[in-house]
């Protein structure tokens, strides 16, 4: 029995091996979003988005990206398949949405993709690295966390609207 945890250690770090990194190759442009890494699956979202509010391509997130090292932040307007590029760090937004005026309690959230170069054990190139893919919520970013040691994200602002909301801004 003592030799099947080694065994099995051994298949599994095999399996690993074998896999296949799709990640793209590092571009020389420093603010060119990867082909691999700039297209979204916004295509087939079915009519659900568009039956009430502003449709899905419509709507514009803004997007907060905080670099830990040299505390430099930065903030992004990304409409849904739009991917932004900062150096080693591609942020792919893929929709936003936020609750209805007579919904409780209001909420804004986008569903983003963080792609981040960088070298993975023995590497000798650094390769694209996807280290988060989810929804992340304005008013409650404990829900789901970016956790990377270099970068945040975080959704600052969900841009639509909905229907009558038109009305009461034209009165008051």
């Amino acid at each position: 029995m003592a030799m099947r945890a080694p065994a099995a250690i051994i298949a599994c770090a095999l399996a690993l091996v074998a896999c296949k990194n799709d990640a793209p190759d590092p571009t020389p442009i420093e603010t060119e979003v990867p082909d691999e890494l700039a297209k979204g699956g916004t295509s087939d979202r079915g009519d659900a988005t568009k039956r009430i509010g502003t449709p899905m391509e419509e709507r514009v997130a803004t997007i907060g990206l905080l670099n830990k090292r040299n505390n430099v932040s930065r903030d992004f307007e990304m409409k849904p398949g739009e991917a932004v590029r900062v150096g080693d760090v591609v942020i792919r937004m893929e929709a936003c949405e936020k609750t209805a005026p007579w919904e409780m309690p209001q909420e804004e959230g986008a569903f983003v993709q963080l792609f981040v170069r960088e070298r993975r054990g023995n590497e000798s190139e650094p390769s694209w690295q996807k280290v988060f893919s989810g929804w992340l919520f304005r008013n409650s970013p404990s829900l789901n966390v970016v956790e990377h040691p270099v970068y945040d994200v975080w959704v600052k602002k969900c841009a639509m609207s909905f229907p009558g909301e038109e009305d009461s801004a034209a009165e008051g």
